[in-house]
C-alpha cells in the first residue's frame, strides 16, 4: 500500500482499468473457479409441466423426493406455471416493462416451491428465498437434506431488455445457481421424455424423435419448440462447471431417481464446460 498526497492506494494492475478489458482479466478469469458445493444435486420441477398438474403429479413427485434424500442433498428449484403468462397478459396490456414484469413472475415461482416445501415439511425441507440460497445454503443442507427455492434469476428489476417478456426464467436461472456453486449436476424435470426434433404434442408429434444426447450448441440451430427457456442455450455456452444437463420426464415414476444415480433417462445436453 502506498501513500500519495495523503490518499492510500492498493497498488494492484487492476486500479484504473476496466473489468471489460479482456487482456486485462484474462490471467485470472482464465482460471476455473473452485467448486463452492461440489456434492449438491440441483433439481428443476416445471411449473407448467409438472405443478400446475396438481395432486396427481405433485405427489408422486414428492414421494421420489422424498426416498432420494438419504442418497442426495438436493437443491429443488420450482418454475412459474401458467398463472406467470396470466400475469404477463395482464402486465403487458398495462404497459409493465420487463424489470417489472421478472420478479412477478418469480413469485409465482415462488408459490409453486412454497407448496413443493410444505409436502416434504415432514423431512425437514423449507422454502428459502434468493438471499439465503446466496449466503447460506451450505447451512441449511447441513440442518436438512433438501431445500427447496424459486427458479427464476434474481435480476428482477435489472432483467435484460431485450423481449417484452423476460427472457432469462425458471430453467436459465437453474442452470446459473447449479453452475455458479458448482454443483455435481442438473435435472430439469418436465413432462415429457426429453427433448425431441418436433413438437411431440403439436401437429407434427407423429414424426416428432426423441434427441438422446446432443450438445448446447447443435440445439441452438434448431427450430422446433424446445421443453426449456432458450436462453438457456445461451448460458450453457458460458458454463465453467456444469458439463452436462438431463431432461426427464417427471410423471413417469423412477425416472429423477435414475437421473440422479447418473442413468441416461431422457435428454443429455452437453455445455461447453470442459472437464476438470
Amino acid at each position: 500500500m502506498t501513500d500519495t498526497d495523503s490518499i492510500k492506494h492498493v497498488a494492484s494492475p487492476l486500479a484504473r482499468q476496466t473489468l471489460l478489458d479482456g487482456d486485462l482479466t484474462r490471467p485470472v478469469a482464465g482460471r476455473r473457479p473452485i467448486r463452492l458445493l461440489p456434492w449438491l444435486q440441483v433439481v428443476k420441477i416445471g411449473g407448467r409441466s409438472i405443478m400446475d398438474r396438481g395432486a396427481e403429479a405433485i405427489l408422486p413427485i414428492v414421494d421420489e423426493i422424498r426416498k432420494l434424500l438419504p442418497e442426495h442433498r438436493l437443491l429443488i428449484l420450482t418454475g412459474a406455471g401458467i398463472r406467470a403468462r396470466h400475469l404477463y397478459g395482464v402486465g403487458l396490456d398495462l404497459g409493465l416493462p420487463v424489470g417489472s414484469l421478472a420478479p412477478l413472475a418469480a413469485n409465482e415461482a415462488g408459490q409453486n416451491g412454497h407448496m413443493l416445501a410444505s409436502l416434504l415439511a415432514p423431512e425437514g425441507v423449507s422454502y428459502v428465498e434468493h438471499p439465503t440460497i446466496a449466503k447460506q445454503l451450505a447451512i441449511h443442507l447441513t440442518a436438512a437434506r433438501a431445500v427447496v427455492g424459486s427458479a427464476f434469476p434474481p435480476y428482477h428489476h435489472y432483467e435484460f431488455p431485450i423481449s417484452r417478456i423476460p427472457s432469462h426464467r425458471a430453467d436459465t436461472g437453474a442452470f446459473l445457481l447449479a453452475d455458479a456453486y458448482g454443483a455435481a449436476g442438473l435435472t430439469i424435470v418436465e413432462d415429457v421424455d426429453g427433448v425431441y426434433t418436433a413438437d411431440p404434442k403439436g401437429a407434427d408429434g407423429k414424426k416428432a424423435k426423441l434427441i438422446a444426447e446432443t450438445t448446447a450448441a447443435e440445439l441452438a440451430k434448431q427450430k422446433a419448440p424446445l421443453p426449456f427457456d432458450r436462453a438457456l442455450l445461451e448460458v450453457m455456452a458460458t458454463a465453467r462447471h456444469i458439463e452436462r444437463v438431463q431432461v426427464v420426464n417427471g410423471l413417469v415414476p423412477g425416472r429423477l431417481t435414475a437421473a440422479l444415480r447418473g442413468e441416461h433417462v431422457g435428454t443429455i445436453i452437453h455445455t461447453s464446460a470442459k472437464a476438470e
